[in-house]
């Protein structure tokens, strides 16, 4: 048990509000058809979020660390800019998705509640230590659990249909940019940086191949595990959606929509219920948003995320405030979810093939480097992301 913890911070941001967003619309329009994308991009993800925490248990370096030490500097200079650059375009996605849930609970206007979610998030991570945030956010992501356990006993569920597409490929016509969407949501750039830096929170002795290959082992379950707590939530999502606004013909064009929506079709505790889960899941992943790019712009100067440090403090302070300062600029906050995920997009590939290059290299990882065959797989993954991912780009451009 003392083992687990790194993985289920990494699961904030698997289940983040542009998540929501992108499974809630899924399921409204396509039903259960779409569950199996769900399955397939937790697969994907369990192996690069594995190789990322790989990097970390191996080398005792975190993936902005070893950017700095390996690459050719211009190089990781330019990368780890375009990864902190992400990191803002997370954070304004995660503020967003906790001010739409103070402003469904207590009608606070959004921008009120993008302050408020600013300072609580900035308060947990400096007035914290890693220990006592990873424990908060483990019970943030059991109680966003709980919720939709709750909802779904509220919900009629056809789970012969729900079984059958889990496993069962289908695109329905007009499903493809729905499809993107929800694979583009699941692998971000943020959580391979954050995982690579989180997991040495468990301290080591790195001469001792031993304890590295226990570790490695203890950290593969911690992996599976949370990515299938975030499977569930996930697919609970889409199973909500499709149970109550397909079966009934309701398009879902925002988040608020669906808290009003829920009302009348499951009764007065089912909004209640989303919309704190909502609220969780904002704050959640917004703190684990901060503590990446407070990662990021330490390994730009090849130090470790310490969030006493200066360079630390600077980056996670910067992103986040960043982040705020841009949702003031914005007039509709789903344009401003829209293209956080085409920055996202763009940046995505960078990380993935930059974190290949860095654990198939034996001056890197030494004898934990990649084996053929497992390099050969991430690639493919990458690929496919990347594909995908500018296909989504496209789409939204036309």
């Amino acid at each position: 048990m003392k083992y687990l913890g790194p993985g289920f911070l990494v699961a904030v941001g698997f289940i983040d509000p542009g998540n929501w967003a992108s499974n809630f619309v899924a399921g409204a329009d396509y039903g259960y058809a779409l569950l199996w994308v769900v399955t397939l991009s937790t697969v994907m993800l369990i192996l690069l979020q594995h190789n990322a925490a790989h990097l970390g248990i191996a080398t005792g370096l975190c993936l902005s660390e070893a950017t700095t030490f390996f690459i050719p500097k211009p190089v990781a200079r330019a990368v780890l800019g375009s990864a902190f650059f992400a990191t803002i375009s997370t954070s304004l996605a995660e503020i967003l998705g906790t001010a739409i849930a103070l402003n469904m609970l207590f009608q606070i206007p959004i921008r009120i509640g993008a302050i408020l979610a600013v300072g609580v998030s900035l308060f947990m991570i400096f007035a914290n230590s890693y220990p006592k945030i990873e424990k908060w956010l483990v019970g943030f992501v059991a109680l966003i659990g709980f919720s939709f356990v709750y909802e779904l006993t509220l919900a009629r569920i056809d789970w012969g249909a729900a079984g059958y597409f889990w496993i069962t490929p289908s695109i329905p016509k007009g499903s493809i940019v729905i499809i993107m969407s929800v694979l583009g949501a699941v692998v971000m750039p943020h959580n391979l940086f954050l995982h690579s830096e989180i997991i040495q929170s468990r301290h080591w002795n790195l001469e001792n191949e031993k304890i590295i290959k226990r570790q490695l082992n203890y950290e593969f379950l911690d992996t599976i595990l949370s990515m299938i707590i975030g499977w569930a939530i996930n697919s609970a999502m889409i199973l909500m959606a499709a149970a109550t606004f397909f079966k009934r013909g309701i398009q879902v064009t925002e988040l608020q929509q669906t808290y009003t929506t829920l009302r009348p079709l499951l009764g007065s505790s089912a909004p209640l219920v989303f919309a704190v889960a909502l609220l969780f899941s904002g704050f959640a992943s917004a703190v684990t948003a901060g503590i990446a790019a407070g990662s990021i712009s330490a390994g730009f100067y090849g130090e470790p995320y310490d969030i006493r440090n200066r360079h630390s403090g600077l980056g996670t302070s910067a992103s986040l405030l960043l982040a705020l300062a841009s949702i003031f600029l914005i007039g509709n906050p789903l344009q401003g979810l829209v293209y956080s995920q085409v920055i996202l997009s763009m940046q995505l590939p960078i990380t993935i093939f930059l974190q290949i290059y860095l654990t198939s290299s034996k001056r890197v990882m030494k004898n934990y480097a990649n084996r053929p065959t497992f390099k050969f797989t991430l690639l493919i993954v990458g690929i496919i992301v990347t594909i995908l991912n500018l296909k989504l780009l496209v789409t939204l451009f036309h």
